[in-house]
């Protein structure tokens, strides 16, 4: 944990000129930012992964069809298939998981009083008055209107993102169903996970609201990002 509180100040030290008192945010969203960078390659396979199964929805349906009594032979069958085809219905988890290790290390950091035996010196840092160490909630409860002018962008950022997320699923699914398809059809038993996913968008919210301040920072900018991502790679 001291080598990551130590990059997050080195970074805020960095962008101090810029953003002065908010310079640790300014670190934490950089530092959110270089994290999905890295994993950029393999969103990139993932996008591609997501193209490779659009183009197999025809042999989708006519497994469908062929095993339509069958549910253990389509699952067989459609994993022989993403194998065949060396496609993966799976491939756009990766990305996700990778960037749990990041969230949680921000999580610990400005969660603890101590750091390496000393004090941790990331809970002076605040944004606009609100502790990155201090959680929505507590805001909620009777804040400074500083802090609750933080969490009240974040929470619509949030919404917004959200709300941008559920008008393209339903608008992809409406194109799927267009061409014959469905939701969920690349592996058997995932549609309910896959028809549920866009709404799964608005929970952001809650992690915002209990989670400190340089953690929601992470979440908000990371989906973020993941709409623009999609946006740019899932035209």
């Amino acid at each position: 944990m001291s080598v990551f509180a130590a990059l997050v100040e080195r970074l805020a030290d960095l962008l101090q000129p810029l953003f002065h008192a908010s310079a640790a945010a300014a670190a934490i969203v950089l530092f959110t930012a270089l994290v999905r960078l890295l994993v950029l390659p393999l969103s990139r396979a993932a996008a591609r992964g997501r193209r490779a199964q659009a183009r197999l929805r025809p042999d989708l349906a006519e497994l469908r069809k062929k095993h339509a009594k069958d549910q253990e032979a389509l699952r067989r069958a459609v994993l022989e298939l993403h194998t065949r085809e060396k496609v993966s219905p799976l491939s756009g988890v990766l990305p996700a998981l990778l960037q749990l290790p990041a969230f949680f290390v921000l999580y610990h950091l400005f969660s603890s009083s101590t750091i390496g035996g000393h004090g941790n010196g990331l809970l002076d840092h605040a944004l606009l008055g609100a502790p990155l160490g201090g959680r929505g909630a507590d805001v909620l409860g009777g804040g400074s209107g500083g802090a609750a002018l933080v969490y009240a962008v974040l929470f619509v950022l949030v919404a917004a993102v959200a709300t941008f997320n559920l008008v393209r699923a339903r608008r992809a699914a409406a194109d799927t169903a267009g061409a014959g398809g469905t939701q969920g059809e690349e592996l058997p038993g995932l549609g309910a996970v896959t028809k549920a996913a866009p709404y799964l968008s608005y929970l952001t919210l809650l992690t915002v609201a209990v989670v400190p301040l340089a953690a929601a920072l992470y979440v908000v900018t990371s989906t973020t990002w993941s709409a623009v991502e999609r946006a740019v790679l899932y035209p």
